[in-house]
């Protein structure tokens, strides 16, 4: 498989429970873990989001309540789950998936940490919008 070291675990088993908006997994070593909706978008390894190099990452608030519509397979090695905001630009391969469940408390923590510096929230409501972008300029007409 493309990608994965010799000890990356595999998941065996993927859920999605939709009222508790929670991912569990378990992995063919037997770990098993549950991840939200919500840490899963505010983690995602698109570019979009985590841009092409240390520093590009762009904080991603006001995913509280955002659900995942549906889990779509990628070969036999990562999953691109659809949100409801729209993104569903993320891989998320097997290594990234067993990464942020073994690491999920800290990288919560940090998060936390994150929005608190910014002043931004969980929840879409208590964010500014995001500034507008400039209209396209158009030439001259003909």
């Amino acid at each position: 498989m493309a990608g994965l070291s010799s000890n990356t675990p595999i998941p065996t088993e993927i859920k999605l429970h939709q009222k508790s908006r929670i991912l569990e997994l378990a992995f063919e070593n037997g770990d098993h873990f549950e991840l939200t909706y919500e840490f899963l978008r505010v983690f995602t390894p698109s570019a979009e989001a985590r841009g092409h190099g240390v520093g590009q990452e762009t904080l991603q608030i006001g995913k509280r309540d955002v659900d995942i519509l549906r889990i779509e397979p990628v070969g036999n090695y990562a999953i691109k789950p659809v949100f409801s905001d729209g993104h569903d630009s993320g891989l998320y391969s097997w290594d990234v998936l067993h990464t942020l469940c073994v690491h999920r408390d800290e990288l919560w923590q940090a998060y936390l940490e994150k929005l608190e510096a910014e002043g931004a929230s969980r929840d879409a409501s208590e964010n500014p919008p995001p500034p507008a972008k400039p209209a396209p300029k158009c030439g001259p007409a003909r």
